[in-house]
């Protein structure tokens, strides 16, 4: 995405020269911190700076030597970035919680010249560096009084910085909207989820799956939502005292449906209402007991921890990596210590304490038994999910089902895309627990004019979750041409809304129906879009469903062919990935891959760029890094094509390294959908249904719908962290339809972050970096609009809303973010949840 040049900053401007940083993993390990190692060493190498690891965390740095704390060279975390666990190590340490175990600490680090720590763990692990930070200056002083260290080292090293990244695959710190290696622990839940289907359905058994979560039940809850569980137990939200006989009820009645298997998921700090513990066990005897069924438990246990990071934690680590350099580099002695946070698309610093502070609030809450208060606290994703799971899990007894009498049609365009069946299965249950009558329509546009629609109940979609590709097929027809046809079909079964779930070709089909409301009034209804391809370019959206899949096919994919050169020395590989026009798998999967370059149509490159990236393969040759990886989108350049790269390589390079080609081509759009989609498929399409509700009351007039305005035709999009329904006639404007690509795109600002980590000189764009200080302006309502208005600062978002929430009337809130063009107004009451 275009920025001003003056946010623009040229690392010369950042310079590391003189500084020593260093950087230890702490605590449980969590897939992904290697990313972030990596990250952090490449980083401070580019600016100038020396980077030490400290090996087994905290005990390293007390113990000291040369094993422990080591210089970092580029090429030592080189082929780190697919591997779990972390590879420095990392230990509990009580030594360190001793002040004389500091006190060895602060030694060994001086005898070095380290005065920056990047610390990757959870709260305790941050909560523990930044003692240390405030203790420093007197664990100087007390070295110089012992005669360990002089007095001019103590002033040259008077101040120690330190920046935090959160590495959990609990997801249980406030801040952040994900933590390092989350996403990677879904993965392999919803994988043995996956095997365990099959077996269960085989023998009508039910299944309690036993998933890591002491104090949070992040992972019980998204992985229960993506794996469409009967039950699901976690500690923030205990069950209703007599859960047992609702549970047995639940179990019973879906058994009674024809369904074959029954998954319930217990987070291991589940707990009653009154605090007593609720074990996987517990409820595999409460079952066989009431129901008789046959029951298996599968703990999990470290599993969770284990395995290839996901794309998604792979890119996260590396930008935090990054990030937490930068503000190493502009940190003074008087800046509070930060962790760096994911906040929608952006990196950016906190305060540390204070969200140490916010996540100990969770866990007060709880112990409180202010079970409502802990949830709230945790965030409004995790609020979401649990809303979400509760709507399409639990199905009311049909005397207790609204009765609305509209015919809602579902229908998937375009490419398949991982995720279209989740978003389906969740359409259909949410549309029925509101009273319509769901429709599924096979063959997109196609299927709709020939007739192919029929209704879709409850059952029918039951184990779509994880289910890749479209169930109910799709097309790339447009509706255009058959317009007739389809006015005439939906007239025939009464159609009151559709529901679109596909790329590029259903954001077209929509323009098109809106504009044929003007001749045929069966379009003058609601119709909102929720996007589903691989190519992730629909405008309106930052993201959509199947791109999370295809990127971790993609990195998957280069992983096994970068291992395949590990025999064989100097080897270049050239990788072609799909997309159309949009560089975003090209470009994110670049980075998550550990690309050297990626060729993309919005970065335009000629013969010198390729020349130099040659040669600049020719120059990592000499290293001990003997293998090259370059992607190259399938549409960048009609002239420079994957062959013409791969013979300009193999001539350019031969005497110094080989070539060899793979077009990923379908492999990318197939196989189960990740976590990531299964989740995003549910919740976008949930609220698109909820959405049709609503309009289709507003709409309803004399008898009938009749929705003609702009904002009855929208397209549903992730925008940074909101889900923002938009008219699409307003999105023609953010269209580049030659190409079919949105005319700006944020995944742009990952570009030179690849470059960096693969030794380009590049610039790189710090517009969304730094401390996330909002400037908040409080005035009451309009009644008193002329009342002056008191400028507040709050560099926390849950401080902010706390604020909100102590203000007993309705206000306006105008928040700048400091490093943002925008000024967002936001209108909300006492009880509205803060989230910026």
């Amino acid at each position: 995405m275009a920025q001003p040049d003056s946010k623009k900053v040229f690392f010369e401007n950042l310079t590391g020269a003189g500084k020593a940083i260093a950087v230890l993993t702490s605590g449980g390990d969590a897939q992904g911190m290697n990313a972030a190692v990596r990250a952090v060493v490449r980083m401070g190498i580019y600016v100038g700076a020396k980077v030490y690891f400290i090996r087994e965390g905290y005990q390293g740095m007390v113990d000291g030597g040369e094993d422990n704390i080591k210089e970092a060279t580029w090429e030592s975390v080189s082929s780190m970035l697919q591997v779990g666990g972390t590879v420095i190590g990392s230990a509990r340490c009580k030594e360190f919680r001793t002040h004389e175990g500091r006190l060895k600490a602060a030694h060994n680090l001086v005898a070095r010249g380290i005065t920056n720590l990047c610390v990757i763990g959870g709260d305790g692990s941050l909560t523990g560096a930044n003692l240390f930070r405030e203790e420093w200056s007197g664990l100087l002083a007390e070295l110089v009084e012992q005669g360990l260290i002089d007095g001019d080292a103590a002033q040259r090293h008077s101040a120690l910085h330190i920046v935090g990244m959160v590495g959990s695959i609990d997801n249980d710190f406030c801040g952040t909207d994900m933590t390092i290696g989350t996403d990677s622990a879904l993965h392999r839940i919803i994988e043995v989820v996956d095997a365990i289907m099959t077996t269960a359905q085989s023998h009508q058994r039910t299944f309690v799956l036993e998933v890591m979560g002491r104090h949070c039940g992040y992972l019980a809850l998204v992985s229960a939502l993506a794996c469409g569980a009967d039950w699901v137990l976690i500690p923030e939200m205990p069950p209703e005292d007599g859960w047992e006989d609702k549970m047995c009820q639940k179990l019973s009645a879906t058994r009674s449906r024809g369904t074959r298997l029954n998954i319930i998921i217990v987070a291991e700090g589940a707990i009653d209402r009154h605090g007593k513990a609720i074990t996987s066990s517990i409820v595999k005897d409460l079952v066989v007991k009431c129901l008789g069924f046959d029951t298996r438990v599968t703990i999990l246990g470290h599993v969770q921890r284990g395995g290839t990071p996901s794309a998604f934690d792979r890119i996260l680590a590396s930008r935090m990596g990054v990030e937490a350099v930068m503000a190493l580099l502009e940190t003074t002695a008087n800046t509070p210590a930060c962790v760096v946070s994911l906040c929608g698309n952006q990196s950016v610093r906190l305060p540390l304490m204070e969200c140490v502070q916010m996540t100990q609030e969770v866990q007060k809450a709880m112990d409180e038994k202010k079970f409502e208060d802990a949830v709230k606290l945790r965030g409004r994703s995790f609020e979401n999910n649990l809303r979400t799971y509760k709507l399409l899990a639990h199905r009311k007894p049909e005397s207790e089902l609204p009765t609305s009498n509209f015919n809602v049609a579902v229908l998937n365009v375009g490419a398949p895309a991982a995720g279209m069946n989740a978003a389906v299965r969740s359409a259909v249950r949410v549309g029925i627990s509101e009273g319509h009558k769901m429709f599924a329509v096979n063959d997109g546009f196609e299927g709709l004019y020939k007739g192919q629609i029929k209704e879709i109940k409850w059952a029918d979609v039951g184990g779509w979750t994880g289910q890749g590709g479209s169930l109910l097929g799709t097309k790339r027809t447009l509706p255009a041409k058959h317009v007739d046809k389809i006015a005439e079909q939906m007239r025939l079964h009464n159609i009151n809304a559709l529901l679109v779930i596909g790329g590029f070709e259903a954001y077209l089909s929509l323009l098109e129906l809106l504009e044929a409301r003007g001749t045929h009034e069966e379009f003058c209804v609601p119709m909102v879009m929720v996007p589903a391809t691989v190519s992730n370019n629909v405008p309106g959206s930052d993201l959509s469903v199947g791109a999370d899949t295809a990127l971790n096919a993609i990195t998957t994919t280069c992983d096994r062919i970068k291992q395949s050169a590990s025999g064989t020395k100097r080897r270049v590989f050239i990788i072609e990935t799909m997309g159309g026009y949009c560089g975003y798998l090209a470009s994110v999967g670049g980075l998550a891959a550990g690309a050297d370059a990626a060729y993309i149509y919005e970065e335009p490159f000629d013969i010198r760029d390729l020349q130099s990236n040659v040669e600049h393969l020719t120059e990592k040759m000499k290293t001990s890094i003997q293998r090259g990886l370059v992607l190259r989108n399938e549409n960048s350049n009609e002239n420079y094509t994957t062959d013409f790269i791969y013979q300009l390589y193999s001539e350019e390079g031969r005497g110094v390294f080989d070539c060899r080609k793979n077009v990923l081509g379908h492999m990318q759009q197939g196989g189960a959908p990740s976590p990531f989609d299964r989740n995003f498929g549910t919740k976008i399409s949930a609220k698109a249904m909820q959405w049709i509700s609503k309009k289709l009351v507003e709409t309803f007039r004399q008898g009938r719908v009749f929705a003609n305005t702009e904002d009855s035709c929208c397209l549903l999009g992730m925008r940074r962290r909101n889900l923002v329904f938009q008219p699409v006639v307003q999105l023609k404007g953010d269209t580049d339809f030659v190409h079919r690509i949105p005319k700006e795109q944020w995944w742009l600002k990952l570009r030179p972050l690849m470059k960096i980590l693969a030794k380009y000189k590049t610039s790189y764009d710090v517009s969304d970096s730094g401390q996330l200080e909002h400037v908040v302006r409080i005035r009451p309502k309009e009644s008193d609009a002329s009342a002056a208005m008191t400028p507040l600062v709050w560099s926390d978002r849950g401080r902010l809303q706390m604020a909100a929430e102590r203000c007993s009337v309705s206000m306006v809130i105008w928040v700048h973010q400091v490093h943002s063009d925008t000024i967002t107004s936001i209108g909300c009451r006492a009880t509205d949840r803060m989230h910026i």
